[in-house]
């Protein structure tokens, strides 16, 4: 299957992770990302709102952004520092201020999240702010059900009707107006066979390993079929040595390795890359 040729993107600002998505973050269609704390999930969610103001010649949907964040207080300091190196680069073409063109709005329940999305389809359908809302971001999805829910049959059919109504509404809300829709989640511990998930394989990966864990995303096979394509961003901490000037041997030091992995998407192939975080945002490594 392959995306209409109408079908707007949404760069990363990264041609190396961009290429893995078939030229950016696709619109009319949710993209998750999936990965362990630290991992780079809201990293990366950060570093989509800018640029999503910029035009479509510049890799952008000439956009604001709704951000939603469920978890931790919301990293405005490094919002800012984005909005900053993104204007500096395109002073012509960002705002001064490119965080007056990103909302921010704190959920803490599923039930308060579905409230909020119905608010955001009246917000969006008057149009009165300076861009036209092009990006929603929810981070993170799995926070919101973290412990509220049991494992009883009633509570899972409940949450399996949570899912496919949220799931329902951004899609609707993507495909009325032309939206990207990025949603980041958590993974969990994963143990049983080695080539499955859930007698299931994930995507086109075998497995999900991180940090020396084998991991399966949470909220399990009835979230994964309320979305379109599924990115895993993993990390591996590895020990290498370092010579020391005038030091009479050599020292051992950790060093992070990052991978962005594209799992599934209706329209594309499995893809790898390695990444760094820098203060610019994530970027791709050439092999």
């Amino acid at each position: 299957m392959l995306l209409p040729l109408s079908t707007p993107q949404l760069s990363i600002g990264c041609p190396i992770l961009d290429d893995c998505l078939g030229g950016g973050i696709p619109c009319n269609s949710i993209t998750e990302l999936v990965g362990e704390s630290g991992s780079g999930k809201t990293q990366l969610c950060l570093q989509l709102t800018v640029p999503a103001q910029l035009p479509p010649s510049h890799g952008g949907l000439e956009g604001s952004t709704v951000y939603i964040f469920t978890e931790f207080s919301f990293p405005f300091r490094r919002l800012q520092q984005l909005g900053n190196l993104y204007h500096a680069s395109y002073p012509n073409l960002i705002r001064l201020e490119p965080l007056e063109d990103i909302y921010v709005h704190g959920v803490h329940d599923a039930q308060q999240l579905i409230h909020v999305l119905g608010d955001i389809e009246a917000f969006i359908a008057i149009d009165h702010t300076h861009l036209p809302v092009k990006l929603i971001v929810i981070d993170s999805i799995a926070a919101l059900f973290r412990s509220q829910y049991q494992t009883t049959p009633a509570d899972l059919k409940w949450r399996f009707e949570i899912f496919f109504n949220i799931s329902g509404t951004l899609k609707g809300l993507a495909n009325k107006f032309g939206l990207a829709v990025v949603v980041t989640n958590q993974v969990v511990d994963f143990i049983g066979p080695h080539d499955k998930v859930n007698e299931v394989r994930l995507g086109n990966l075998e497995s999900l390993d991180t940090s020396g864990r084998r991991v399966s995303p949470a909220l399990g096979l009835a979230w994964a079929h309320c979305i379109n394509s599924r990115v895993f961003l993993a990390r591996h901490e590895q020990s290498i040595e370092v010579s020391i000037r005038n030091a009479p041997s050599t020292s051992i030091c950790s060093q992070t390795h990052r991978t962005f992995h594209l799992v599934f998407a209706p329209h594309l192939a499995y893809a790898l890359a390695e990444f760094v975080i820098i203060k610019e945002g994530i970027v791709g490594v050439s092999q």
